[in-house]
């Protein structure tokens, strides 16, 4: 799940850390508990779930960072190398890795990734899209990372053509788009462009569309990169609403969440008021857990299990929320070291732990019963592993990406307005 690093080379933003490798760890123990200790985790979850709980607070910390990093530097140019180097160097590694274990047959791809056409997968994911493009993920955290590029592709167009600063205005309408998108959601079937068109040209329809909208942003030509850029918020509008695997109505909650989190930054920094900033995350989350616990009720499932999915979403998005609300109101106060550390490497723990969970099932299996110590040992190996692609991967990555955004997107003349904060530098969530 994809957050800023924030950090000047001897600073960080620690709170927003903390709140990654809390996350981060969510998200992991969520996954890890399926195979180590499936007792213990269907306890929890009849009460709440950390993975929705993880996710969003990933969710929120991106909206919170990016757009911000975006307008300190003032170039698209320079936010989509910083963005690609931030994601795509650990990307590459984990798609590397779990295409391994499947072509030497240790453990079988995810299901429909084997009846899809190996260009059409690979394209898929290389747009980061996959989610909404009908593909299978290869990997099952990268859904998320395919709505981080969405958000992505909409802060772009939204700076371009000056309406960035309407975030708090932006997530409502979102939400309000989603809870009326459950009432047409017969009319709006999940992968409906692929289902229409075949996911082969959808795929390399969007891959084309999306090269030529971050393509365009290099141009010397403002309205050429203006066009860019709404090309690029176009085609992300389409495909959340047209193709999405998610439900609509979920979609749109994800995108609304993250903008929530813009709003929190522009209050924060006195761009808008306090007061809007709260309202608009408190109609976000309203008409989102409404919005859960309403389309739960067409699952047709036992009424005490749907009691315990219904608890558990309420909780998470609630939790969620007031968690990302301490740690804005402690941002001026020391962190535990431990989670700020584990906040530096939570892209590769996000990434890493489902390829170890691979690993452990195709060469150990799982325990016969629920097995603590297993859960401790995979958590022990997956932080040291995710501290050395840290060092080895991510970070230099990050290095070469502010070398080429200083060589081929040169920041604008004028200077940016300082703020409080230290400038972040990229990096992703999901980010989980």
């Amino acid at each position: 799940m994809d957050a800023a690093q924030a950090s000047t080379g001897t600073a960080r933003l620690a709170w927003l850390d903390a709140l990654r490798g809390l996350a981060a760890l969510a998200v992991a123990f969520h996954h890890a508990t399926y195979h180590y200790t499936p007792g213990l985790r269907r306890q929890i979850t009849a009460w709440f779930d950390p993975g929705t709980f993880g996710v969003v607070v990933f969710f929120l910390v991106s909206g919170y960072i990016i757009p911000a990093s975006l307008e300190r530097s003032r170039s698209l140019g320079r936010f989509w190398i910083s963005r690609a180097f931030r994601i795509y160097p650990l990307l590459l590694v984990a798609l590397a890795a779990i295409a391994l274990i499947n072509l030497t047959r240790l453990w079988p791809a995810r299901d429909g990734l084997a009846e899809l056409n190996p260009w059409t997968v690979v394209s898929a994911h290389l747009t980061m899209l996959q989610d909404v493009l009908a593909v299978p993920n290869a990997l099952n955290v990268l859904w998320t990372l395919s709505y981080e590029m969405l958000f992505y592709l909409m802060v772009a167009a939204l700076f371009a053509v000056g309406l960035h600063r309407r975030s708090a205005g932006i997530a409502t309408a979102l939400a309000a788009a989603g809870g009326a998108a459950i009432a047409f959601s017969g009319l709006l079937p999940a992968g409906a462009l692929a289902a229409a068109a075949g996911v082969g040209p959808v795929v390399a329809v969007t891959a084309l569309t999306l090269a030529v909208a971050i393509g365009c942003v290099f141009s010397r030509r403002p309205a050429v990169r203006s066009c860019g850029a709404v090309l690029g918020g176009l085609l992300a509008l389409v495909l959340l609403v047209g193709n999405s695997r998610l439900p609509v109505w979920e979609g749109l909650a994800l995108l609304a969440v993250m903008f929530t989190g813009t709003a929190a930054h522009r209050a924060e920094h006195g761009q808008i008021k306090v007061r809007t900033a709260a309202l608009c995350g408190a109609v976000v989350f309203t008409v989102t857990t409404a919005a859960g616990l309403w389309h739960m009720g067409g699952w047709g499932v036992p009424a005490d299990e749907l009691l315990g999915y219904r608890r558990a979403w309420a909780s998470s998005l609630a939790l969620a929320a007031l968690v990302f609300l301490a740690g804005l109101a402690l941002r001026r106060r020391p962190m535990p070291r431990p989670l700020t550390g584990l906040g530096v490497i939570s892209y590769s723990v996000y990434l890493l732990h489902p390829v170890l969970l691979v690993l452990s099932d195709a060469l150990l299996g799982r325990p016969g019963e629920d097995s603590p110590l297993h859960l401790a040992a995979l958590l022990t190996v997956l932080v040291a592993a995710s501290a050395l692609t840290q060092r080895l991967v991510e970070r230099p990555g990050q290095r070469l990406g502010r070398r080429l955004a200083r060589r081929l997107a040169p920041p604008p003349a004028a200077k940016a307005p300082q703020t409080r904060e230290p400038e972040p530098l990229p990096a992703s969530a999901g980010r989980p």
